[in-house]
């Protein structure tokens, strides 16, 4: 199992994948906002989304855990 973390502190703006889906490495999978900015989160390995552990409009801290791959 592999998690996806937060690089830096923000809001989760939008959440681009689902539970069950197919992931490729370098896909992005969360889009964070901070200071205006849109920030995108992407798999460093191919996967499948085993859960998302944030809703969009959460804020979340730098290392936190968006998604876990499987």
């Amino acid at each position: 199992m592999t998690n996806i973390n937060a690089s830096m502190a923000g809001s989760v703006w939008k959440i681009l994948v689902s539970k069950g889906d197919k992931v490729n490495a370098g896909q992005d999978v969360v889009i964070l906002e901070s200071m205006k900015m849109e920030i995108p989160i992407a798999a460093e390995q191919d996967g499948v989304v085993k859960d998302v552990l944030v809703q969009e409009g959460g804020f979340i801290n730098e290392g936190e855990t968006l998604i876990e791959l499987e």
